[in-house]
């Protein structure tokens, strides 16, 4: 077996059927899976996943659990199930665009020394199917990703890879990957370990190839209307930077990743005018002694000016 799309599902009723059949349906000159995994719905995602079971009994294959267990253990049980030489991962309200699998199979078969592919995807607005701006190569500090990435990059600038659109070689540590404390952000760590195993070259294609959908149940959503979610995802990246310790990464590297995120938060809060959980970041920003750059050094220096009211 060549590849594996992996999807995991939960309460999606009304994207999960576009998502799966926007990779059932493509053309490939290689076998492929996609295996999905409900999580004990509690809507109709799991009849609309059985329905195409049945029209595509020899590529789709679905587990249903009968218990919902969150998303590192709907991984696990993904992982577990996965021959493929490739391993490619689909949110299951995310949309493949045709040629996606092949144009990602060809790249890993034509370069042996890129251990994992991402490619651009088209971030829009689920009601009105608008783009909204595409994700990596407008991802604010895209200056600084090279089109041959590692780890390092990962840790210190976070996600420019959409966590739909990455695919990358299977290895002996697949099930050691999922991080089982994360509560909110998945994608970060999962990728940052992956890369670790892998001695990862991580090579970028620019075409779009996926559409990554925003509503008001996705993380961006969720995250827009809660402040805690926003610091509960900081500590879930702070620790994936941590975790990367296990790899050899050096404690500069990851010092710096850390005090990014946290002024990434801190931003975040000032944006928002939310002072004293901007002043709380800006201030932890600082605790390593290392800036992201010029702007997050003036921002730590003028933290004072700015007033808080209790």
């Amino acid at each position: 077996m060549k590849l594996s799309v992996l999807v995991p599902a939960y309460n999606l009723q009304n994207f999960i059927a576009e998502c799966l059949l926007s990779v059932l349906e493509q053309e490939t000159d290689f076998d492929f899976e996609v295996i999905v995994c409900d999580d004990a719905s509690t809507d109709k995602t799991q009849a609309v996943i059985a329905t195409l079971e049945t029209l595509f009994p020899n590529k789709l294959n679905a587990i249903y659990k009968t218990e919902n267990q969150g998303l590192a253990a709907n991984m696990g049980t993904l992982l577990a199930a996965a021959k493929g030489e490739y391993i490619a991962y689909l949110d299951g309200d995310d949309i493949a665009l045709p040629s996606k699998l092949q144009r990602q199979v060809d790249y890993l078969d034509t370069n042996d020394d890129c251990h994992m592919v991402y490619h651009e995807s088209d971030m829009f607005d689920s009601q009105t199917g608008q783009t909204i701006k595409l994700y990596s190569q407008e991802f604010y500090n895209w200056h600084l990703i090279p089109k041959r990435s590692t780890i390092e990059h990962m840790v210190l600038f976070g996600t420019y890879m959409q966590a739909s659109s990455v695919m990358f070689r299977n290895h002996p540590n697949l099930l050691e990957t999922v991080a089982s404390d994360c509560e909110i952000i998945f994608d970060y760590p999962f990728y940052i370990n992956n890369a670790g195993f892998l001695n990862a070259r991580v090579d970028f294609i620019p075409q779009v190839l996926g559409r990554y959908r925003i509503h008001a149940n996705s993380f961006g959503g969720q995250t827009s209307r809660s402040f805690m979610r926003r610091e509960r995802s900081l500590l879930d990246i702070e620790n994936a930077c941590l975790a990367a310790r296990q790899f050899g990464l050096s404690e500069h590297v990851i010092s710096r990743g850390v005090a990014h995120h946290r002024y990434a938060a801190a931003l975040y809060f000032f944006q928002r005018e939310e002072l004293k959980l901007f002043k709380k970041y800006i201030e932890a920003s600082a605790e390593f002694d290392c800036f992201f750059n010029s702007a997050h050094r003036e921002l730590w220096l003028t933290r004072d000016n700015f007033n808080v009211i209790s």
